[in-house]
């Protein structure tokens, strides 16, 4: 198998060979159709110290075709066309072929292109787990409640306000700072847009609503704590996906008995949970709403193969914070 790896964090993915790993226990053998690129690519990279023994391969987030099956899987057989985000703990996807336990990996949706299945897995996860296992938001009983999702153009902004508005029936009010990606939430579904770089509490109450039953912080939770803080509902909930760099007194949240809340979408594979298994079935869920129209892809580029130079050039535009949507590659050329 071939893959780009990184054996430290300045310098570019190289392409290596290496020999193809079996199939054992629940673990699929997948040779990647199609993948695309998240900020914990970046992340990780950036987290390599000193230089690597070995090249490290990153990436979570690919379509591809099973080849082969270990001797306890159940879910899956050879020739399946499958999606998936992977595991943090194991190897990535920028490789022509990958093992992941088959609990974490979905059919992949009949109706999508390769690379317009890849986009989905990490950030339908992320969005999924964020609003109905954080959030707890219940998809029958809350239609119409009110939900600030606090950067709605990125990746899990852009499948968030989707499931929000057309599975949960909720009221979104989402925030961009262009027209473009402004543009791009309506598009998505949301009833309302402001910018996060403005006054975001006065522009929210500006629209005349109620203060939000829920909100979801994707970017900067240090900058938004305290604007959360006061918008929210009383007996509302919050949930962030971003860590942060400052203390924050969570006793200004106690007069309104609301709750804050972390989503990692990596906790089950990470740490092998009793319930990992519901990553397959949400991803086979997301699937479905895809192939029902009632959500849509949120790819917005696809850039070439699998290489050096446009790995390089992904991961600065996911660093230059102005990526709309999702970015993918296609398989490493032969």
């Amino acid at each position: 198998m071939k893959i780009f790896g990184f054996s430290s964090n300045n310098t570019p993915a190289q392409l290596v060979d290496q020999p193809t790993p079996q199939a054992s226990g629940r673990d699929l053998l997948i040779k990647i159709d199609a993948i695309a690129v998240n900020p914990v690519d970046t992340k990780i990279r950036a987290g390599i110290k000193g230089n690597l023994p070995s090249a490290k391969i990153v990436g979570w987030d690919a379509t591809g075709t099973v080849t082969a099956i270990g001797d306890h899987v159940t879910l899956f057989k050879v020739g399946d066309k499958v999606f998936y985000a992977g595991d943090l703990t194991r190897p990535g996807c920028y490789a022509s072929h990958q093992l992941v336990d088959e609990r974490i990996v979905g059919h992949a949706p009949k109706t999508l292109t390769s690379v317009e299945a890849a986009v989905m897995p990490l950030t339908s996860i992320t969005a999924w787990e964020s609003l109905f296992s954080r959030l707890r938001i219940n998809r029958e009983n809350d239609e119409g409640k009110n939900i600030l999702i606090i950067g709605g153009a990125g990746g899990v902004g852009s499948i968030a306000i989707q499931l929000a508005k057309k599975v949960a029936g909720l009221n979104v009010i989402t925030t961009a700072s262009r027209a473009e990606s402004e543009q791009w939430c309506y598009e998505r579904g949301a009833d309302h847009v402001i910018n996060h770089h403005g006054e975001m509490i006065l522009q929210y109450r500006t629209l005349g609503l109620n203060d939000p039953d829920y909100i979801l912080c994707l970017l900067n939770t240090d900058h938004h704590f305290a604007a959360m803080a006061e918008l929210i509902a009383p007996q509302g909930m919050i949930c962030s996906i971003d860590g942060t760099q400052e203390k924050h007194d969570l006793d200004c949240l106690k007069s309104k008995s609301v709750g804050f809340v972390w989503e990692f979408m990596f906790t089950r594979s990470m740490f092998k949970t009793s319930d990992i298994i519901e990553q397959h079935n949400l991803l086979n869920t997301i699937a479905q709403l895809l192939d029902d129209g009632k959500i849509i892809s949120t790819l917005t580029k696809t850039i070439g193969p699998i290489n050096s130079d446009n790995i390089e050039w992904a991961h600065k535009q996911l660093l230059s914070g102005s990526t709309i949507g999702k970015l993918a590659l296609t398989p490493i050329e032969a």
